[in-house]
């Protein structure tokens, strides 16, 4: 017996797209196989890592647990998504300028939710920072340079919106 099927559009990364699924793929394998995006991966699949943090309708998701049937009508943003006219976000280039990755399997997760950190605090310390950040793990450990990267991506911001 074929796994049932299903067709949704949503919009990804701001644009309109179609995608047939099956019920049980998850986001993380739609955004890969349908959509070559290899930005969320899976790692621990439990949910627990950060590594397939894709944001949906505006709220962080583990991609992996997310069933990809879930975001027919939705807005789908992935870390490809936040470049735009061939300039990195503000997020990006501070991760890179502060060196915050080592083998950067999670790199794109710690740049979503730090981008949802700062839309809800602009000027996060170092506890609101750990704290948001609490549930992204990277086993290279380059904790210290991702909070240095936060800070940056904050004071980037602001000098982009001045």
């Amino acid at each position: 017996m074929s796994p049932q099927k299903k067709t949704i559009s949503f919009e990804l990364n701001g644009r309109p797209v179609t995608a047939e699924v099956a019920t049980h793929h998850t986001l993380v394998e739609l955004l890969q196989n349908e959509f070559d995006l290899f930005g969320a991966r899976e790692s621990c699949a439990q949910g627990l890592c950060g590594c397939c943090t894709v944001v949906v309708n505006g709220k962080p998701v583990s991609g992996c647990l997310y069933l990809a049937a879930f975001v027919d009508g939705a807005k789908v943003q992935t870390v490809e998504g936040l470049a735009s006219d061939d300039k990195l976000d503000p997020v990006q280039e501070a991760f890179i300028e502060a060196g915050a990755f080592q083998c950067g399997f999670c790199t794109p997760g710690f740049v979503l939710m730090t981008k949802k950190l700062l839309d809800a605090h602009p000027s996060p310390d170092d506890d609101q920072i750990r704290h948001y950040l609490a549930g992204n793990l990277c086993r290279c450990a380059a904790y210290p340079e991702i909070v240095r990267a936060v800070k940056l991506a904050a004071t980037k911001r602001k000098t982009v919106a001045a």
